[in-house]
């Protein structure tokens, strides 16, 4: 969700479990299906550990998150899902890479597609405002968290960049710390055995420009976003705009 605060994203996210918990069950169960394709060890797979961790913070059951291994690893039976990608603009033609996981793509296109149609935007082809991104890992780490450690960090930034961090933003909310793909496993696996206990950890398509919009665009653009949030498809959204 680079371009925009994902920090707001993800305590808006947690506010609205409660209400409207079997949607996130199913976002999540679909991601973590799609990351045990690959093993349904989460010690040797990379990708469903961290799938596993989004889902314990939100308080999914075992069973469930059990059940979503077996699907992916062809135990649990169940519609096939898979990962579909759209680009798109969006109000103010703020550039939208869009995630989605779905077991019927021509329902999820179709959705898609009327978003944006519906928030004066256009659904793109592929490519259409890729170019403007970079695949990183992504890594946020709130400030009470690192408080707590009562770290030298000048020192531990030192350690982070050994670590292979390649850029440290410090917000508001806590420290966003940017890897490369291959770099993300290897950092997360740094700050576990400093017992820091990370806010977020994902591969996200990071703009590499971001622009600034008025106050009505602002306004527009967080409408769009709230409507994709509320696809029960979409599991990740990346903008170009800083809203």
């Amino acid at each position: 969700m680079s371009g925009h605060s994902k920090w707001a994203t993800t305590k808006r996210q947690k506010a609205v479990v409660d209400a409207k918990r079997s949607s996130v069950f199913t976002k999540l169960a679909n991601v973590i299906t799609i990351a045990a394709r690959k093993s349904g060890d989460p010690e040797a797979n990379f990708s469903l550990r961290l799938a596993i961790e989004r889902a314990r913070e939100v308080n999914m059951p075992k069973d469930n998150i059990e059940r979503a291994i077996k699907r992916g690893t062809g135990e649990g039976g169940g519609a096939v899902v898979e990962e579909l990608l759209y680009e798109g603009f969006g109000p103010a033609q703020a550039a939208f890479i869009i995630e989605t996981v779905t077991d019927n793509k021509n329902r999820t296109a179709s959705d898609i597609r009327h978003l944006f149609s519906t928030h004066n935007g256009s659904l793109g082809a592929s490519g259409s405002v890729a170019w403007n991104f970079e695949r990183r890992g992504v890594i946020r780490v709130h400030n009470e968290e690192l408080k707590s450690k009562n770290f030298d960090y000048d020192n531990f930034e030192l350690e982070l960049i050994d670590a292979g961090v390649e850029d440290i933003k410090k917000e508001e909310e806590g420290w966003t710390l940017y890897t490369t793909m291959a770099g993300l496993q290897t950092v997360k696996q740094f700050l576990d055995g400093k017992n820091i206990t990370v806010a977020s950890a994902e591969l996200e398509y990071v703009p590499k420009e971001i622009k600034n919009v008025s106050a009505d665009e602002k306004q527009k653009i967080e409408q769009f976003i709230a409507v994709l949030e509320e696809s029960d498809d979409v599991s990740n959204y990346y903008t170009d705009v800083n809203v």
